[in-house]
């Protein structure tokens, strides 16, 4: 089993959001290694339960031995997107304390060299979240279109140098497929200015693959969607992201539902339902100067958190 650790950014603050309680029933929706589920089991006691899901074998297998002491938690081998799926076919109603989604890829993941999603290591093309899953980054990079992978780099990576960078993929992939992360890293290299910058010039097409790859910002729409027909009256949701496409899902989608009107300004009288939610943060907190000094890549991460309301 490869080596599995991952730093729980905001650990604290996630769990304090929870406002965790004894006898209720909460989520970790990315189990990762296991330190968000470590902290609310401890808070939760005994009478309380919680399951958590995470797609990734490694993770599982991780935490598995990291909480064999825990009685009251199950933890599934499957995405967050079959929460929904999962709680019905076990006869679970409501989710009566909360969930928390810690969003991304964890550190064993981007760090793995075998898995493809570094472009600081060699390998094979494959950035899967989910190894059972058959669509890899080798698929986008050698299978779409030139616009196709405009779009892409230019919507989840925010890369202003889309259009050279994917037409200069298109060009190399006709001699021979692009198989590697080297290969791709030296393609971006060379269709990109040298220009001054903090940033590797392969982080955000990196980026963009791996979101396509794993359809990560639709799962992240459908199942707030799910999960917010699945939360009981209280019961509070947190959310952790780390890049801008992911945030502004999250906070778009909480101050939709919080939100007394949503009408049009043209239209006369409202009829929109009761707000579901109540924002219990109207800014998103941010990781403390020391966690950043620890742990850098959660500089960039946000947590927002809402509570369920009028059910």
């Amino acid at each position: 089993m490869t080596e599995f650790k991952h730093y729980p950014v905001m650990l604290n603050e996630a769990v304090d959001m929870l406002d965790c309680k004894e006898g209720l029933l909460y989520v970790d929706a990315t189990l990762g290694g296991g330190g968000y589920s470590r902290l609310i089991l401890d808070r939760i006691g005994k009478s309380g339960r919680l399951i958590s899901f995470d797609v990734d074998k490694d993770a599982i297998e991780h935490s598995k031995n990291v909480l064999k002491d825990y009685d009251n938690l199950t933890i599934v081998n499957d995405s967050y997107t079959n929460i929904k799926k999962y709680l019905e076919e076990n006869h679970i109603k409501e989710i009566t304390g909360g969930i928390v989604f810690d969003l991304g890829a964890s550190t064993p993941q981007l760090t793995n060299g075998e898995r493809g999603f570094s472009f600081m290591t060699d390998a094979k093309l494959d950035m899967r979240f989910n190894q059972e899953q058959e669509f890899s980054a080798y698929d986008v990079v050698n299978g779409y279109r030139e616009d196709d992978l405009v779009r892409i780099f230019s919507e989840y990576g925010e890369e202003r140098f889309s259009k050279r960078i994917a037409k200069m993929i298109v060009e190399k992939r006709k001699n021979s497929p692009v198989k590697t992360t080297k290969e791709l890293v030296d393609i971006i290299l060379e269709a990109t200015p040298k220009i001054k910058s903090k940033i590797h010039p392969a982080t955000r097409v990196f980026q963009a693959i791996r979101i396509e790859v794993n359809g990560e910002l639709e799962n992240i729409k459908n199942t707030l969607n799910d999960v917010l027909t699945l939360l009981g009256n209280n019961a509070i949701i947190v959310v952790v992201t780390f890049h801008s496409l992911e945030d502004r899902i999250v906070k778009n989608f909480f101050r939709y539902h919080s939100n007394k009107c949503n009408c049009e300004p043209n239209k006369m009288i409202c009829d929109c339902p009761k707000p579901r939610l109540e924002l219990m943060t109207r800014k998103p907190l941010t990781a403390n100067d020391l966690e950043i000094k620890e742990n850098p890549p959660s500089r960039s991460a946000k947590l927002r958190a809402a509570r369920r309301i009028n059910k």
